[in-house]
């Protein structure tokens, strides 16, 4: 095998992300309940015998000479002692600064091309350890569908979830995750937001995905992100008035709202379009749908 082609790396959505405390290392502690969606980057892979690491941007665009996806297959190269390189070609879709883990899904799925190109054969444990090490949404990716998410990221609880619709959009600035988490108004769930017996209390799954139960739906760092940006603002405005239950994944700065039906009609669809239609341009929007799945669950069994 020399070659891997069309890999994708989806995004994700925080349906709800409390702050539950802070170590002493000066991380937050989290409790959220990830799920990926079919809104993703792509990437392909071919390997190199000389152990050169390149990277290409097939759309042009303009991302960091050395991004996660170059870190995460040295940190493999320098884990397991391999001598194999890679060209890995990018096909960024996903926005940058969108609280989505667009760069740690890329490292994600870069870690498992590579695993695989290589032949290195690591299991989910080893992988999910070295995700780590690049970043607190990597072994979420690695982990292979929506979960339950605990410390600051890394404790994954895999649970099952009704396929849902979701309308997203981002204007077009970012967030520093460092502002957010150092401003006044972060706020801080002082209870833990499961119920005991979570996931298998009955209901608690439909609470989720519909936001509206006391403890879910709601983000943290919400507060904080409207303080600093007005396209957060605008854009919470903008989707609660089409859709109603507005609000921020991640640190920002994309904004979602829960749709209903299943969209067979097209409203939805002509709704956004209309919407980011009325915004300059650099506004970026999809419906997307949840994945119960990461594409390529299972490559590192």
């Amino acid at each position: 095998m020399k070659a891997l082609h069309d890999l994708a790396a989806p995004a994700k959505l925080n349906l709800f992300l409390h702050i539950v405390g802070k170590r002493d290392d000066g991380y937050h502690l989290l409790q959220s309940v990830f799920v990926l969606i079919d809104w993703a980057d792509t990437l392909h892979v071919e390997r190199r015998s000389d152990g050169r690491l390149a990277r290409h941007d097939v759309l042009g665009g303009d991302l960091p000479a050395d991004d996660l996806c170059l870190r995460a297959a040295r940190l493999l190269q320098q884990e397991t002692g391999c001598t194999l390189g890679a060209d890995i070609h990018l096909e960024k879709r996903l926005p940058a600064g969108a609280g989505m883990g667009g760069g740690s899904s890329d490292a994600a799925t870069t870690l498992l091309a590579l695993n695989r190109l290589w032949d290195l054969r690591l299991p989910l444990p080893r992988l999910l350890a070295l995700g780590l090490k690049l970043g607190a949404d990597v072994p979420f990716f690695l982990g292979g569908g929506p979960a339950f998410v605990e410390g600051i990221g890394e404790i994954l609880h895999p649970i099952t979830l009704p396929e849902q619709r979701f309308a997203v959009i981002k204007g077009p600035a970012g967030l520093a995750t460092k502002e957010i988490f150092s401003s006044k108004l972060l706020a801080r769930s002082e209870k833990l937001a499961i119920v005991t017996g979570f996931p298998a209390s009955a209901g608690v799954a439909e609470r989720i995905c519909e936001g509206n139960g006391q403890d879910f739906g709601r983000n943290d760092l919400q507060p904080a992100a409207e303080s600093i940006s007005s396209e957060v603002r605008d854009a919470l405005t903008l989707l609660s008035n089409t859709f109603g239950n507005a609000r921020m994944t991640g640190s920002g700065a994309a904004v979602f709202s829960v749709l209903s039906g299943d969209g067979k009609d097209g409203k939805d669809d002509q709704s956004l379009a209309t919407l980011l239609k009325a915004q300059p341009s650099e506004w970026t929007g999809r419906i997307c749908r949840s994945l119960a799945h990461h594409p390529l669950a299972g490559w590192a069994d």
